[in-house]
C-alpha cells in the first residue's frame, strides 16, 4: 500500500454498462484514500445512492457534489422531486451513507501536502459565460438557440422553489461564500464543484454557446481568494489539469463512451487516469 492519497473523479454516467464497469474497477492504492466525486454520477436518484454508497465502501472517505444530470427530474424516475428538493433527497442519502456532500462541515486533509480543507460546493450556473458578441443572459441564449447549442438543461433541470435557475444560483453563491469565509485563512483549500469556477476551462469547448450552462462570473477570483491548491471540476468530458493563477485546474470527467472510446490509446489513457490524482501534487 501507498501513501493516503485525496483522488477525483466526475461524470461517471453510469447507466453505460461500460462506465459502470470502469466505475466497478475504480480502487484504493491505500486504507487512507479520500475520493471525490464531483458530479453527474447518474440521472436516477437510486443509482447515485447505489454507485456511491458502493465506493463509500471501498474508500475512507468519499465527498460528492452534485452534477446537472442527478437534478434533472425525468418522468420515468419514480423521485418525482425537483429543484432544490430534489438535491436536498439526495443529501440525506448521502448522509445515511456517510458520503459527505455540500451541506456538511468541510473535511480537512491531513495527508501529505496538508493540511488542506477540501471544500465541496455546489454553485450551478447563471448564463454570465457569455458568447462572444453578447452582452447580456437573453442575448447569450438567443445566440445559442439560433445556433443550435440548448443544454437539455433547459428541459429537466428545475429551479424550484426559485423562480429561475439563476436565481438559484446566486442563492447557492451566497452561502458558499459565507462558508469559505469562515475557513481558517491559514488553511489552503481544495475547492471542488461541477461546474467549472472559471471561463478558462470553457474556451476549448467546440461549441462555445454551451459555456452559458458552465458555471458564473461570480465564482472567477475563487480560486485565489480561498488559497486553492487545487480546483476540481467536471461537466465539460475534457479530462485534463491546467493552470489559473499558478492555481491546478483538474477535471476528473469520465464522460460517454462514444467519447472515452475514440481511440484505443485513448481508453487506455483514460483508465490510466481515473481517479485523478489531487494531492499530494504529483511530481511534487
Amino acid at each position: 500500500m501507498t501513501s493516503p492519497r485525496l483522488l477525483a473523479v466526475s461524470d461517471l454516467h453510469v447507466r453505460y454498462p461500460e462506465n459502470r464497469a470502469i466505475v466497478d474497477a475504480l480502487s484504493p492504492t491505500s486504507d487512507g484514500d479520500w475520493l471525490i466525486v464531483a458530479g453527474d454520477v447518474a440521472e436516477r436518484t437510486e443509482d447515485v445512492a447505489e454507485v456511491l454508497g458502493s465506493l463509500r465502501r471501498r474508500f475512507a472517505r468519499v465527498i460528492w457534489v452534485p452534477g446537472n444530470h442527478e437534478l434533472w427530474t425525468r418522468t420515468k424516475d419514480p423521485v418525482s422531486l425537483r429543484g432544490e428538493f430534489r438535491y436536498r433527497h439526495l443529501v440525506e442519502s448521502c448522509r445515511a451513507m456517510n458520503v459527505l456532500t455540500p451541506e456538511d462541515e468541510f473535511p480537512v486533509w491531513e495527508g501529505q501536502d496538508g493540511p488542506v480543507v477540501v471544500a465541496p460546493l455546489f454553485l450551478l450556473y447563471d448564463y454570465s459565460f457569455l458568447p462572444q458578441g453578447t452582452t447580456t443572459s437573453e442575448e447569450g441564449l438567443a445566440a445559442a438557440y439560433k445556433a443550435g447549442v440548448v443544454c437539455t438543461d433547459e428541459h429537466l433541470l428545475f429551479p424550484e422553489p426559485y423562480a429561475t435557475r439563476t436565481e438559484w444560483c446566486h442563492a447557492r453563491v451566497e452561502e458558499s461564500r459565507r462558508r469559505l469565509d469562515a475557513i481558517d485563512p491559514a488553511l489552503p483549500t481544495v475547492l471542488v464543484n461541477h461546474w467549472p469556477l472559471t471561463r478558462l476551462p470553457t474556451r476549448v469547448l467546440r461549441h462555445p454557446e454551451f459555456a452559458l450552462w458552465c458555471g458564473t462570473e461570480a465564482t472567477a477570483d475563487w480560486h485565489v481568494r480561498y488559497r486553492a491548491t487545487a480546483v476540481v471540476y467536471g461537466h465539460l468530458h475534457i479530462p485534463r489539469v491546467i493552470h489559473e493563477d499558478g492555481v491546478r485546474f483538474v477535471e476528473a470527467s469520465l464522460g460517454y463512451p462514444r467519447e472515452w472510446k475514440n481511440r484505443e490509446e485513448r481508453f487506455r489513457r483514460v483508465n490510466d487516469l481515473l481517479p485523478r490524482r489531487v494531492l499530494p501534487v504529483p511530481g511534487g
